[in-house]
């Protein structure tokens, strides 16, 4: 059984909406999202007030593009898990902490940029 596609403009543009929706979702209603968006826009303004280079930008967006992007898989994660298993399960408890872990490494590794930029 083969299944269509839609790959038309249209159909693309429409799955942008449903980016979008993500990233609303995301900055609405996570508190750790909130303060991710928070920090991003210190960073930035930092990054105008120190007068980075070009190279350093691009160091600190990409940071900010993989703590953001960490996030939301973190999220996602967690929204399939509680779905799958809306009781507590320590194998589903264990997948969680997984993901959470690797926001807080790529949150380090951002830090550390960070530092290394602005000091």
């Amino acid at each position: 059984m083969k299944i269509e596609k839609d790959h038309s403009f249209k159909a693309r543009l429409k799955s942008f909406g449903y980016a979008y929706k993500g990233l609303k979702f995301l900055f609405l209603n996570e508190p750790n999202a909130k303060i991710h968006l928070l920090i991003t826009i210190i960073v930035i303004i930092a990054g105008f007030y120190f007068n980075v280079s070009s190279i350093e930008w691009c160091m600190l967006l990409l940071a900010i593009g993989l703590v953001i992007s960490a996030e939301m898989i973190n999220t996602a994660i967690e929204k399939m898990a509680d779905v799958v298993s809306p009781e507590k399960n320590a194998k589903i408890g264990l997948i969680k902490d997984i993901a959470a872990g690797a926001v807080l490494f790529t949150v380090v590794i951002a830090v550390l940029i960070g530092l290394i930029i602005f000091l």
